[in-house]
């Protein structure tokens, strides 16, 4: 048995600077099937750095304090739709189910995502969807952490995102 109580996790905000507060509970926990990340969301942040997918891990967001609106696509090329979870709410999105969580409110958001399979991302198995020039829209793209930045590649004709 580990326990922990979450002043004691570090605190680890996305390299993408979208939130000031994350902490990843599972890590402190040395979990190997189940992520958990506690967050802290004021107006205007995101758990994220934008409309993506885990193709290879399902996530639960519960929503403990105030309101996050979810952007929500089944597939790359569909229109997006939103959902507001919480307080006190869960939402589940699926393997290959795109969402972006934000906080579009004033009041603060607190809540914790949780993952499984799996403790740690596995980079090859997420999709952002993001505007690619070369193709003039929106399109499906493979995703890279290099030296703590990420590196994004689009999947229709592999341009690389500086």
């Amino acid at each position: 048995m580990k326990k922990v109580a979450l002043d004691e996790v570090r605190n680890e905000p996305n390299p993408l600077q979208v939130h000031e507060v994350r902490k990843p509970v599972s890590k402190v926990l040395d979990t190997s099937d189940f992520a958990m990340n506690y967050f802290e969301l004021d107006a205007g942040e995101s758990f994220s750095g934008g409309l993506h997918t885990h193709h290879d891990q399902e996530e639960v967001f519960y929503i403990q304090e105030g309101t996050a609106t979810f952007e929500v696509r089944d597939d790359v090329d569909d229109e997006t739709s939103e959902v507001d979870v919480g307080p006190d709410a869960a939402v589940r999105f699926a393997p290959g189910e795109f969402q972006q969580g934000v906080n579009k409110g004033e009041e603060r958001v607190v809540g914790l995502a949780l993952g499984a399979p799996g403790a740690t991302h596995d980079w090859d198995d997420i999709e952002s969807v993001v505007y690619c020039p070369d193709c003039g829209e929106e399109t499906g793209h493979s995703l890279a952490l290099v030296d703590g930045r990420f590196e994004m590649t689009c999947n229709e004709c592999g341009y690389e995102h500086d």
